[in-house]
């Protein structure tokens, strides 16, 4: 396994990979499978999972032009759609580069269809329909549909993409989804009586591939799926087998007793009720494991679960080993998310007891923690982004 200082997260590129083949297994015969990678894919790493998943998926979609950017810096050729904003100072260079972007007013549109006519390339844009998430996208009604029909009789403009995005898919009650489905339904309806077909309709995210394949559409895009996780625990998880493809290590950098009574870390919020075997453990809040765990997480080292004694620092934390049946010492491995022999700490356990949810917690994983690649059992790639030059003049 390969080395690494204090902590880091493997991911299982493999795990990814059958992922999603799982999810286009539960889609219809000719959906097209857009792969979410947004926020350096979860956190897990945008550019080695597109490369993994080359060929399996058809599209990719990111939050920023950015992220995009990226993408094709390291070679990925595929469809990429930003879903969020894009400033119109980056309209010339996501044309030439073929980058699909969000239009959710008339006057983006316009502007775009202006850069593409002065770089003699074609604008592929996904219109973004409001259904019921109230964040961006055009109200439904004549006048968004007036201006749809503008939009395609645009200059340079190619509509490729009609979408929206489910608030509620990944709840037991069905209902918001099924009014979202219809609204956009009817929308699209409409615009095919002003004789506009738009080739790829797309509403279906994580949810809605695992509940409700019958809005499939076009395509579907799959994000906290991919990675082995599921959008909420009110969807059907026995229905499309995961396997989360992330677990998160630290080293083991101090072990002492302390005498009963003493208390340990900031505030010394946990006070020893017995000589108690301490192991300082080489992560915290600063490296994006939550400070609410202090006190209420555990960490495995040597198949045993290891509690967390007193407040998560900034970049280490301590755990309680006394009870561990093997000793503890320095430059073992604790696990804070994955296996350890028949032991299982999950992301959803401990966003839990953080108060937040499995989608903020892989997110929030720092760049201080180097990402360790994993394909066939062997480590293919590592990124660490202390390594990466700064382009600075001081």
């Amino acid at each position: 396994m390969e080395n690494y200082s204090r902590a880091a997260a493997f991911i299982d590129l493999d795990a990814i990979y059958d992922n999603l083949k799982a999810l286009k297994d539960n889609t219809k015969a000719g959906t097209k499978l857009c792969a979410v990678i947004k926020t350096d894919g979860y956190g897990h790493g945008a550019v080695p999972i597109a490369k993994r998943i080359r060929g399996l998926a058809d599209f990719f979609a990111v939050a920023t032009v950015e992220e995009a950017f990226n993408l094709r810096r390291h070679q990925v050729e595929e469809p990429i759609l930003v879903l969020g904003h894009t400033q119109e100072e980056a309209f010339t260079r996501a044309i030439k580069e073929e980058i699909r972007l969000n239009v959710y007013d008339y006057e983006t549109a316009e502007r775009l269809s202006q850069a593409a006519v002065a770089c003699k390339q074609t604008a592929y844009i996904h219109i973004k329909v409001e259904t019921g998430m109230n964040r961006l996208g055009f109200q439904p009604g004549e006048q968004s549909l007036s201006e749809v029909e503008k939009i395609v009789n645009l200059p340079g403009i190619f509509v490729e993409g009609l979408f929206s995005h489910y608030s509620r898919a990944d709840e037991t009650d069905k209902q918001s989804a099924e009014k979202q489905h219809k609204i956009f339904s009817r929308f699209e309806e409409e615009l095919s009586k002003r004789g506009i077909e738009i080739p790829v309709k797309h509403t279906g995210n994580s949810a809605v591939i695992i509940d409700l394949p019958q809005y499939d559409g076009d395509m579907v895009r799959a994000g906290i799926a991919l990675y082995g996780m599921y959008p909420s625990d009110e969807v059907d998880m026995g229905r499309i087998p995961l396997r989360p493809a992330l677990s998160l290590k630290a080293k083991v950098i101090y072990v002492k007793t302390i005498r009963k009574g003493e208390a340990v870390g900031y505030g010394g919020t946990f006070v020893a009720e017995r000589d108690t075997r301490l192991a300082t453990i080489a992560i915290g809040y600063g490296d994006g494991y939550p400070r609410n765990l202090s006190n209420k997480g555990d960490v495995l080292l040597h198949g045993q679960r290891a509690p967390i004694a007193g407040r998560v620092c900034m970049d280490q934390l301590m755990v309680d080993v006394t009870d561990l049946k093997e000793p503890v010492k320095v430059g073992d491995e604790a696990v804070l998310v994955g296996f350890d022999g028949k032991e299982h700490i999950s992301v959803e356990e401990l966003a839990a007891l953080a108060g937040t949810f499995n989608y903020e917690f892989v997110c929030d994983l720092g760049k201080r923690i180097p990402r360790i690649y994993l394909s066939g059992g062997h480590v293919v790639g590592k990124k660490d982004y202390f390594e990466d030059d700064y382009q600075i003049r001081l």
